[in-house]
């Protein structure tokens, strides 16, 4: 017997979150290997602070950085499968921005530990970023607790 509720797929909000910004991430991976999008794609080296190339004239990228976004995004795919998975995505992934976002602060720039590679655009969108998916990690599989029902019963 085929009942439409248990042939559907009930997704939670976690698990829509994680896709989205999942799909956000396999965006942005391809779109770092767009010329014109990608400004001084010409530039654009496999990994190092040499590349020049800009995501939307802003984020510095390079093949290894719109690697990484597009693994990222196919990471979120999968794990936005299951409520546990997705909410491990975000707020997994979000600690990991996070401290790609330290780093980024603590590094010099124009160093050789800057291989990914990051600017200083990148850092605010790293803490924007990191915050964000561990709040909607921790938000969206909040625990509502309820006032248990009495199992007593009020007639005499």
């Amino acid at each position: 017997m085929s009942d439409a509720t248990t042939t559907r797929r009930a997704s939670a909000p976690v698990q829509k979150a994680a896709l989205g910004v999942a799909v956000v991430f396999l965006a942005v991976g391809v779109l770092g290997f767009v010329p014109g999008i990608t400004t001084d794609y010409d530039t654009m080296s496999f990994a190092g602070h040499h590349s020049d190339a800009l995501l939307l004239g802003i984020f510095q990228v390079s093949v290894l950085h719109n690697i990484v976004h597009l693994l990222f995004g196919v990471a979120g795919l999968a794990l936005a499968r299951t409520v546990s998975g997705a909410r491990n995505y975000l707020i997994g992934g979000g600690a990991v921005y996070l401290i790609l976002w330290i780093y980024g602060l603590v590094i010099d720039q124009t160093s050789a530990a800057n291989f990914v590679p990051v600017n200083t655009a990148d850092n605010w969108l790293h803490l924007a970023l990191g915050l964000a998916m561990i709040l909607l990690g921790v938000l969206l599989t909040r625990r509502t607790t309820q006032p248990a029902a009495s199992t007593r019963s009020t007639h005499p």
